[in-house]
């Protein structure tokens, strides 16, 4: 069974003049457009992923800067 929450939320009419208009062309309701607007957004702010992208370094015992500076003191030496 799909749980499902109910909520109320103010929406300002331009907004909801837009939402028409989708809706009008996909042949939907509001409520659909707004389904499907939400979970775009939650997957491009997914918290995990985002904290995977920025964790990369985290399991490294030598600092990030203390790296960068041993590379590119690589790069004057011949």
């Amino acid at each position: 069974m799909i749980s499902v929450m109910r909520t109320i939320v103010d929406i300002p009419d331009e907004i909801i003049e837009s939402l028409d208009l989708v809706r009008a062309e996909r042949g939907c309701s509001r409520a659909a457009v707004i389904r499907e607007a939400l979970e775009d957004y939650t997957k491009a702010n997914a918290v995990e992923e985002m904290q995977a992208a920025f964790g990369v370094w985290a399991k490294r015992k030598k600092d990030g800067l203390d790296y960068q500076k041993e590379l590119r003191d690589e790069w004057g030496e011949e």
